[in-house]
């Protein structure tokens, strides 16, 4: 901007210097005009061509000014930021394609606007900045980064519920569910600490997690116990953490590898991000989290198409000897409705079972049909989710072979249905909200069903009080009521009620689902004497307190 003010100063020097001695000539004393009859006819002639040409100049400084101003509006206007990023868009490009540098000529008027209306058109705006996506489920509503810099945008996050057991169990314990663990108690869902690093096209993110998460979450993911290392233990204080490049072609392209969000299920891994604090059974029955590498191809600031390579299904290993393949596709053609896409297939994604492949399908959309700011009703949007599913393969001599067609000679039918539907409504300009919602799935052999930590069960021990074979039958629906308080952007209060039913014994009743004195034996291992309370249904109220920076 310093050198166009630099190349216009030029210019406007010998304007000033003619003005000046137009001025100078002009004046009452001047002796070739006023003593000298003789060239009283030539300084005329002089005086009038000087007015043509101070006019002509006087135009030609407008025309400047108004090129001035034309390329400064393109160069300084500042490119479009994400409103926010979502759970299914986690990783907007750290820098897009750089804005075109106005180079119109200052010969003409015409030339500058031409030349400054391509620069325009060949800007490339950011993904998903073009209208404000805050509204979604899955998505943070933070608009502001309460602290930034062109290295590092930091993240704080706090999840801290209290949750009242309708059946009062007598060992605190709640199974089933992946965000919600004990019953009647303060407990620290996670605290999470971290943020994006980008600096020259490479970036790189992490989260840490702390409290019930970093227990609750590793123990569904058997992977682990295939070889050594632990990888249970050496990840379960992370959330996120990858790292990768950004190329300025398209709309932007990442590659990132390392520990990301799985986009499967559509609510966010962190409840703040969420329009309930307990997700009907497709979202909380689905990967919460991938290991491998993915590829986000942004090709239009609408459309993202992302292409994943993954060590199996919320594994931080390979279960067996076949990685999975995956993707996502993503498009928001206007700032009403999202609609996202996410396939998973070919993953050998059950331990100690070579040959049994698994594929998965889910599939939503968000539509924002009412939007009007307002001390009533200001907003209102729903969500639908439907996943689809199977597993084949296996060892039919061993009793472990599955097949996705039904049952026949290869094994039970193995396969998973289930739909949900959130809708939620804002008041007073998104001070209050509330959101009514639920869901249902059909999951025969169970794979995708969380398992109950009865006697300290997890993934890789499993449980003879709740099996997971093939062909084991599990019906379930839930439905749940949301009130939300959001006096800020970087805090939730809210309060949700839950009831959720199955078709067999699921959930902790009274008595309990840990031996008298605690867990004993082996993980999971049968006691005798003693056996887990389970019942067909579930009520309870959860009160939490959501914190982002």
């Amino acid at each position: 901007m310093f050198r166009r003010f630099a190349m216009l100063r030029k210019q406007f020097l010998p304007i000033s210097l003619l003005a000046f001695l137009f001025v100078f000539h002009c004046q009452p004393g001047d002796s070739q005009t006023a003593s000298d009859p003789q060239n009283k006819t030539d300084g005329s002639d002089t005086n009038a061509a000087l007015l043509r040409e101070l006019e002509a100049m006087k135009h030609r400084i407008e025309e400047l000014e108004a090129q001035l101003r034309a390329q400064h509006a393109v160069g300084a206007a500042p490119a479009a930021q994400p409103a926010a990023a979502p759970r299914e868009d986690a990783a907007v490009p750290a820098s897009t394609a750089p804005a075109a540098t106005a180079t119109a000529s200052i010969a003409s008027p015409a030339t500058a606007t031409t030349t400054v209306a391509s620069a325009a058109s060949t800007e490339k705006s950011a993904p998903f900045a073009f209208a404000d996506f805050t509204w979604l489920n899955g998505n943070p509503r933070t608009k502001d980064a309460a602290f930034d810099s062109p290295f590092f945008t930091p993240e704080i996050r706090a999840d801290i519920d209290y949750t009242y057991d309708f059946r009062h169990p007598q060992d605190d314990t709640i199974g089933g569910s992946s965000e919600v663990f004990r019953a009647n108690e303060v407990q620290l869902t996670q605290l999470g600490v971290g943020g994006d690093f980008h600096y020259d096209n490479v970036r790189a993110r992490f989260m840490t997690q702390y409290g019930m998460y970093s227990t609750t979450t590793a123990r569904n993911d058997a992977s682990y116990s295939r070889g050594n290392w632990d990888l249970a233990n050496a990840y379960r204080y992370l959330s996120e953490a990858y790292g990768g490049y950004h190329w300025n072609a398209l709309h932007g392209i990442n590659v990132d590898a390392g520990i990301f969000m799985s986009y499967v299920g559509l609510f966010s891994y962190y409840n703040f991000d969420n329009w309930a604090y307990q997700p009907s059974y497709v979202s909380s029955n689905t990967p919460w989290f991938f290991t491998g590498v993915r590829t986000q191809i942004f090709l239009s600031d609408k459309l993202k198409i992302e292409p994943w390579f993954v060590n199996g299904w919320q594994s931080y290993g390979r279960f067996n000897n076949r990685p999975g393949v995956g993707g996502q596709i993503l498009w928001r053609p206007n700032g009403k409705l999202s609609i996202l896409g996410n396939q998973y297939a070919l993953g050998e994604d059950v331990l100690g079972v070579p040959g049994r492949v698994r594929y998965h399908t889910d599939d939503s959309v968000q539509y924002k049909y009412f939007d009007r700011q307002a001390r009533g009703l200001d907003k209102g949007a729903f969500s639908l989710t439907f996943d689809a599913g199977c597993e084949h393969g296996g060892n039919v001599a061993a009793g472990t072979s599955v097949s996705c067609a039904g049952n026949s000679a290869k094994g039970p039918k193995q396969s998973f249905l289930g739909y949900m539907i959130y809708n939620r409504l804002w008041f007073d300009r998104d001070l209050f909200a509330m959101t009514l919602g639920g869901g249902a799935i059909n999951n025969p052999g169970r794979y995708l069903v969380l398992l109950l930590p009865i006697n300290g069960a997890t993934a890789t021990s499993g449980t003879p009080y709740f099996t997971e074979n093939p062909g084991d039958k599990f019906k379930a629906w839930d439905a749940s009521a949301t009130v939300d308080y959001m006096p800020s952007q970087y805090i939730t209060w809210r309060l949700e009620y839950n009831h959720r039913a199955a078709d067999v014994p699921y959930f902790t009743g009274p008595g309990g689902i840990t031996p008298p004195g605690g867990n004993t034996g082996a993980p999971g291992s049968l006691v005798p004497g003693w056996t887990p309370d389970l019942r067909k249904t579930e009520n309870r109220m959860t009160g939490a307190i959501l914190v982002k920076f």
